[in-house]
Parts: structure tokens; C-alpha cells; sequence
């Protein structure tokens, strides 16, 4: 069993910040469970382009609003605390929060903590060294 409280992940390797956003990886790769999880932070105010070419992503909000913009088809989707949002095709989106958003994110295959958002917003397929990917 592994018990974790976001204080213990505060100010490591595993809390990464950016201008936009700041996200505190609380289950990765190494764990070997075939997913992670994530406390993601959206700055209020900013534009945040993704596409997780080689990810499957859910993403719980919790606190704050904003909304969501599938950038193949320009649908856009409010998004307030208990929405969820499932990238289920590796869709290219575009997240804008009004407020500051606190969501909680999990992604198969499990991201390591050594990925990067590269110019397309893409996390690149980091694997441990004994893990195999999962195709997502």
C-alpha cells in the first residue's frame, strides 16, 4: 500500500512549475500501477495548448472554472468543480481558465516525471527501464 499526502511531494523532483500551470505528480511510472496521478494547478487567465499524442488523460476538476476547446472540431465545453474531461483520442485541446482550476489528472501509460511539453504541447513516451509501454 502506498500512502502519499501532496505535502510530502511539495518542492521535489515531482512538483513541476511552469508559468501556466504547476503540477504536483503524486503516482508515476515507477510505482508500476499502469497509470499516474496528478494535483494539476491552471493559473487563472492563461492558455494552455496540449496534445497527448502518446497518453490517455482524465482530468477531475475541483476547484475553479473555465472550459475547454477541442481544437479538431472548435467544440468548446464550460468546465466548473465536479467536471470531468477524458482525452479518449488523443485530442488536441486548449484549456482556459477563468479562475484558478485545481484538477486531479491520471494518464496511461504512467508518466515517469521526466517528460516535457515539447513545441505541440505533446508529453514525449518516457518508460522506466523495466517498464513496458502501454499502448494508449
Amino acid at each position: 500500500m502506498i500512502v502519499r499526502h501532496l505535502s510530502e511531494i511539495e518542492e521535489t523532483d515531482a512538483d513541476i512549475k511552469t508559468e501556466n500551470w504547476r503540477s504536483k505528480r503524486i503516482v508515476l511510472a515507477k510505482e508500476k500501477v499502469g497509470f499516474s496521478v496528478h494535483e494539476t494547478t491552471l493559473y487563472a487567465g492563461t492558455v494552455n495548448d496540449f496534445w497527448y499524442a502518446n497518453h490517455i488523460e482524465a482530468v477531475f476538476i475541483t476547484e475553479g472554472e473555465g472550459e475547454i476547446e477541442d481544437k479538431a472540431t472548435g467544440e468548446v465545453h464550460q468546465l466548473k468543480p465536479g467536471s470531468l474531461y477524458l482525452l479518449n483520442n488523443h485530442d488536441k485541446h486548449q484549456v482556459r481558465p477563468r479562475t484558478t482550476m485545481r484538477t486531479v489528472c491520471v494518464f496511461n501509460p504512467p508518466v515517469t516525471g521526466r517528460e516535457v511539453h515539447d513545441e505541440d504541447g505533446v508529453y514525449p513516451l518516457v518508460v522506466e527501464d523495466d517498464e513496458t509501454p502501454v499502448a494508449g
